[in-house]
């Protein structure tokens, strides 16, 4: 158990810098929220072009500072992926995290750097909820997507903030934004119907492209046995047969295989990098979200990022 505050994980790129879902206005004046985490990150970084970095780092590792504002606070990493600065984990400040992989191998600390890199925004990754003001890194239990912003604060570092993603629907709603919601809705009910009519019904109804497993935007479900073949999919109906589980995205995550081995572990959240459609087929993030139906099979969906936050969030490849 570590007891990095909040996401220590040593700038866990960002991570803990967390997250927020709709891109961020707001300004040094406003009471920044969890669903608004950009306009605070920017603030954090014309702060640390104004003062320099070793004022910026000081202000952004004092928990009474500025730019702690409870669960909304500045992380600071350099682009190699050590942690400069941390509010609540200074024990952390100095450790090099640049290979650490979320519980299921999103490289999240390059994937942070290489978007500040690229002029900042969005990023997700699954982090263990806080317990009694500690972090346990390896449990998987308690892992949940959280949404950060990061944004460059000089050439060879930047900062990021952020909360967990079901901070991000904003008061009144439960328990995630409607995109993520519906996703989940769409695989409960796939699983249930592949329990309730079979292998055989259940793959002509999810590769059905005008069927109840496509909704009005265009997510679908697909489904896979424990191999990683494909066994059923809409719109990749010549790739149904391929074993797919060494597909490896540019990052190096076999997003396939831990798409797998999370329905294998009983279901939940994966987040991993595919190629965007709407976006040219250039890479983002997406959230997925897998279930099994049995001891054979299993289905999943997913919601890109920008889905969630109204902002492009693709990149180029590493």
């Amino acid at each position: 158990m570590k007891e990095w505050h909040l996401i220590g994980m040593a700038c866990l790129l960002i991570l803990a810098a967390g997250c927020s879902g709709q891109g961020g206005q707001g300004n040094a004046g406003e009471n920044q929220t969890h669903a608004d985490p950009a306009g605070f990150v920017r603030e954090a970084a014309a702060f640390a072009e104004s003062a320099g970095k070793d004022a910026a780092l000081a202000e952004f590792g004092n928990a009474s500072g500025r730019f702690s504002r409870g669960s909304l606070y500045i992380y600071a990493c350099d682009y190699n992926g050590t942690l400069l600065a941390h509010p609540y984990a200074s024990e952390a400040v100095g450790a090099n995290r640049g290979n650490w992989t979320d519980v299921r191998g999103l490289p999240a600390i390059r994937i942070g750097a290489a978007t500040a890199a690229n002029g900042g925004g969005y990023i997700a990754y699954l982090y263990p909820t806080p317990e009694n003001g500690s972090i346990d890194e390896a449990a998987e239990e308690t892992s949940l997507p959280k949404i950060v912003y990061v944004a460059p604060a000089g050439e060879t570092w930047w900062v990021a903030s952020g909360s967990y993603l079901s901070g991000a629907a904003g008061p009144g709603t439960e328990p995630y934004p409607e995109p993520v919601s519906a996703m989940i809705d769409l695989v409960e009910r796939g699983a249930a119907y592949g329990r309730d009519h079979g292998r055989a019904t259940a793959f002509r109804a999810i590769s059905n492209q005008t069927g109840t497993f496509v909704d009005a935007a265009g997510h679908y479900l697909y489904a896979y046995d424990y191999n990683g073949t494909l066994l059923a999919h809409p719109y990749l109906q010549a790739a149904v047969g391929s074993n797919l589980i060494e597909r490896q995205d540019p990052f190096g995550m076999k997003n396939i295989r831990a798409l797998r081995d999370t329905a294998r572990d009983g279901g939940g959240f994966v987040v991993f990098v595919w190629p965007n459609p709407d976006r040219g087929n250039r890479e983002e993030l997406k959230i997925g979200y897998v279930l099994p139906v049995d001891e054979t099979w299993w289905v999943g969906s997913g919601v890109y990022l920008s889905e969630i936050t109204g902002v492009d969030a693709s990149f180029p490849s590493p």
